[in-house]
């Protein structure tokens, strides 16, 4: 689907992998658990691991694990996300961008009751402004997730800094309560042809939105093909 190929694995148990482009930086990576699957985000942070722990943990965050290079945390709303260190030789800045499609979004999908929280912390967190609601059609940033109520005030954003290889959207959910999830989108030049392609990988199509198109892969796991473009230039 990322037109990649998975690197050797790593880690104790061999459950690390990361997946090589065809061209250009690598900057997916995938993780084999015990139980249900997800997506979580690595932020990599170029200040010692115990002063982003600090950060993390005053603004909301709590720790789940510490190991030598990495902290794994959970977001206020329950999502887990990893701190790590930068390395300026793994910042995905030769990231090929002219392809067909290209994964470069996480959408982070919000309970109604958990939306400000959630998106302070983020915000505070990354350091990236936010950006305002929108309602996530093409033009906005072209993603849907899988529950919200297709209003105007659906999806929120947070700025996105030059030469990152992944944005951040937020969803705002239907649903009064529960733990915040996420969900990957991928950019499209042309989204019919993509999604045809997906399908023919084995995923299945769940809705059309405003400008993106749910599926799901063949575990089950949604994710979204949107119309924007992958070309950072002509990208809103």
């Amino acid at each position: 689907m990322t037109r990649s190929t998975p690197s050797p694995r790593r880690g104790e148990h061999d459950q690390f992998s990361t997946l090589l482009p065809e061209r250009g930086d690598p900057w997916v990576k995938v993780q084999r658990v015990g139980g249900a699957g997800g997506v979580h985000v690595d932020l990599d942070v170029d200040v010692p691991l115990p002063q982003a722990r600090g950060h993390a943990v005053s603004i909301g965050a709590t720790v789940e694990a510490e190991l030598d290079d990495v902290v794994v945390c959970r977001s206020p709303g329950g999502l887990v996300f990893c701190l790590t260190r930068w390395d300026a030789e793994q910042t995905a800045r030769g990231q090929a961008r002219d392809e067909g499609s290209l994964l470069d979004q996480v959408c982070l999908d919000v309970p109604a009751g958990r939306w400000d929280v959630e998106v302070a912390f983020w915000s505070a967190l990354t350091g990236w402004d936010r950006t305002g609601r929108g309602c996530g059609c093409s033009g906005d940033d072209g993603s849907a997730g899988s529950g919200g109520s297709g209003g105007e005030n659906e999806f929120g954003r947070l700025a996105w800094p030059e030469g990152l290889p992944v944005r951040f959207l937020l969803q705002h959910l239907d649903e009064a309560d529960g733990s915040v999830r996420a969900h990957v989108d991928l950019s499209a030049a042309d989204p019919h042809a993509e999604v045809a392609r997906h399908l023919a990988l084995g995923a299945t199509r769940v809705l059309d939105g405003r400008g993106w198109v749910v599926l799901r892969d063949p575990s089950g796991g949604a994710y979204c093909v949107t119309d924007r473009h992958p070309a950072r230039e002509r990208q809103t």
